[in-house]
């Protein structure tokens, strides 16, 4: 070896060799590669120690890093994904939910009031429309109709109950028990045929005019709208009942009131629908100047 001194070269190779097998030895010297344990002119030990420690480092961090990365993707030492079992199970729960979700006790009272508007409308004909027993049961059946109605909205938002099933099924209920009082009640003398008029026109129209802008934006209820609902309730169930003397004048004037609230709402809901229509038309009309520019 030239360029190396001997006694440098002794003691490095003799450091080497008094160590165990496999393990290197004292600080690397200079132009001495301890990677690979190869240097120009080093023993067959040195480059055995040093290829074994190197090999040796290589699988450790070779183990460890696949280790890791079974932990991370949830595989178990035996073979069996735990992740992907959890995934699985977490769909196939997932799905059942969403099959059972329509018959949940929010849809069930939604159906509880389809199913009381026939029998309503029994009550209200039976002998002859004009029965106060039979005017009765028929107020009950609407009365419940109508506390159904408060709570299943309740109950959808709070547990999140909401469905589709529920989304088409419950104004469809609520228009049905609602016209169904009217017609009967216009159809029996008790109430003009101008107020059924009003009130129902008011509702198919404003449905349909929801559903008309919904491509620029829901159209929230307000309080005057929620306060319009329970007020025609509370008139409309007045006059199912055979009320006489001074609480028969009180029906007049809250169905009077309900009537305005009516009118009153409903052309606020076609306002807002005017200016959520022109704020839509408006936004995309920016965003293809936009897209375009």
């Amino acid at each position: 070896m030239t360029g190396v001194p001997a006694s440098a070269a002794g003691g490095s190779s003799g450091a080497r060799r008094a160590g165990p097998r496999g393990t290197s030895g004292p600080a690397a010297e200079p132009g001495e590669c301890t990677s690979a344990g190869t240097a120009p002119g080093r023993t067959g030990s040195g480059r055995g120690a040093g290829t074994g420690t190197g090999e040796a480092g290589r699988s450790e961090a070779g183990r460890g890093g696949t280790e890791l990365g079974t932990v991370q993707r949830g595989i178990a030492p035996g073979g069996a994904t735990e992740g992907g079992a959890a995934g699985r199970g977490g769909k196939i729960a997932a799905a059942a939910v969403n099959q059972a979700s329509v018959w949940n006790v929010a849809n069930l009272l939604t159906m509880l009031r389809l199913l009381l508007v026939p029998a309503f409308v029994a009550l209200m004909l039976g002998n002859g429309g004009y029965d106060p027993a039979w005017r009765s049961f028929a107020w009950a059946a609407f009365a419940v109709a109508m506390i159904t109605d408060l709570f299943d909205g309740h109950l959808a938002r709070t547990y999140n109950l909401v469905t589709d099933f529920g989304k088409i099924a419950d104004p469809i209920a609520d228009k049905a028990i609602m016209g169904a009082a009217l017609i009967c009640l216009s159809a029996l003398g008790d109430l003009p045929w101008w107020v059924t008029v009003v009130i129902l026109g008011r509702e198919l129209g404003i449905t349909v005019l929801r559903f008309v802008v919904i491509r620029y934006g829901v159209i929230p209820a307000s309080r005057g709208g929620k306060l319009k609902t329970l007020t025609q309730g509370v008139a409309v169930g007045m006059y199912v009942l055979a009320l006489t003397g001074p609480l028969a004048t009180l029906r007049f004037w809250v169905m009077a009131a309900a009537v305005v609230l009516t009118v009153v709402t409903g052309l606020d809901y076609v306002k807002q629908a005017i200016v959520l229509r022109r704020r839509g038309i408006a936004e995309r009309r920016a965003a293809l100047k936009e897209t375009d520019g």
